[in-house]
């Protein structure tokens, strides 16, 4: 038989116990994503974008 939570530890989650804090969940994933911004190149595809679409605005 599979094992399953008991019903007190599904209780205390729905609550919101035990959840990260917003910043620390930024501090975890920032690592990442500024890897990946620098193996794809994404600075320079955001300057790209940013400026086309800034010639589409008229500015």
């Amino acid at each position: 038989m599979a094992y399953t939570a008991p019903r007190t530890l599904l209780r205390t989650r729905e609550r919101g116990e035990g959840r990260r804090h917003p910043l620390v969940a930024t501090l975890m994933a920032l690592p990442l994503a500024v890897l990946l911004l620098l193996v794809f190149d994404g600075w320079e595809t955001v300057t790209t974008q940013a400026s086309s679409v800034g010639e589409m605005l008229g500015r």
